[in-house]
């Protein structure tokens, strides 16, 4: 199956990607596994360092994020616990082209939900982790970062 970036640029896509995500049923499945591999190629292709499956058309609770060499991938993923701090930084979104924007979000978070093979997982982030990780929770939600922007600039450089 070819996967194509959904984007607000079209109505249409606008609509699904403000639509939260439905929980995957079997974190097992095996298909899941090679989702995941197409995934991760999509976000390197398009210099991205997360990607939801919302964001390539799929109502599924599943993100990868990848800057750098780590690369993580997220089913059914929950965010369990918020630090006090935050802190303001630029975000941009392979699905709202052309626009960054500040972002405040907390700097540290604890998760819970499944990887790509199955198996529960309990993690910590923090820094660019835990800002990747809550903009790509936040698309599963229907949330994009320019609902939580306090200030948005347009760009002519692809962001994620």
């Amino acid at each position: 199956m070819k996967y194509k970036i959904v984007t607000i640029e079209k109505k249409e896509g606008e609509k699904f990607l403000r639509k939260g995500t439905n929980k995957v049923k079997d974190e097992k499945d095996p298909k899941i596994l090679q989702l995941i591999k197409n995934m991760r190629e999509i976000m390197i292709k398009e210099k991205g360092v997360g990607l939801a499956a919302n964001q390539i058309g799929l109502d599924k609770q599943i993100f990868v994020m990848g800057p750098g060499e780590d690369f993580f991938a997220f089913i059914n993923p929950k965010i369990t616990k918020y630090s006090k701090e935050k802190e303001d930084m630029e975000e941009g979104c392979l699905s709202v082209p052309g626009k960054v924007g500040i972002v405040s979000r907390p700097v540290a978070i604890e998760i819970k939900g499944f990887n790509e093979k199955g198996e529960k997982i309990k993690m910590k982030f923090d820094g660019i982790f835990a800002r990747i990780f809550q903009h790509e929770y936040d698309h599963l939600q229907g949330i994009l970062f320019i609902d939580r922007a306090n200030k948005i600039y347009k760009t002519d450089r692809n962001v994620e």
